[in-house]
């Protein structure tokens, strides 16, 4: 039965040598190489990727457009009710 070089390390946690702290350790390296793919993009996702802009600008004005389309379909509604109120109380009185 062969052993690899892995598992025959011994683990030790060293604190201080000679009055100076020790480097980080070694696992931290190896552990960021076996982390998932999606927990690497966490610094990623903070910041746009500058080759999208266009597709971003694109997206914002149809966004804006949308939302001014909404808003004056809101506004023409409310003029409308405003203007048929009012002829009513007319009529009324």
């Amino acid at each position: 039965m062969t052993t690899t070089h892995e598992s025959q390390a011994i683990e030790v946690e060293v604190l201080e040598i000679d009055g100076a702290v020790p480097l980080a350790k070694p696992e931290s390296a190896r552990d960021s190489q076996t982390r998932q793919p999606w927990q690497n993009w966490q610094g990623r996702v903070r910041q746009l990727d500058s080759r999208w802009w266009p597709l971003w600008v694109v997206l914002g004005v149809i966004a804006v457009v949308l939302l001014l389309t909404v808003g004056v379909f809101l506004g023409i509604i409310f003029l409308i009710f405003s203007i048929l109120r009012g002829f009513i109380r007319a009529l009324i009185g």
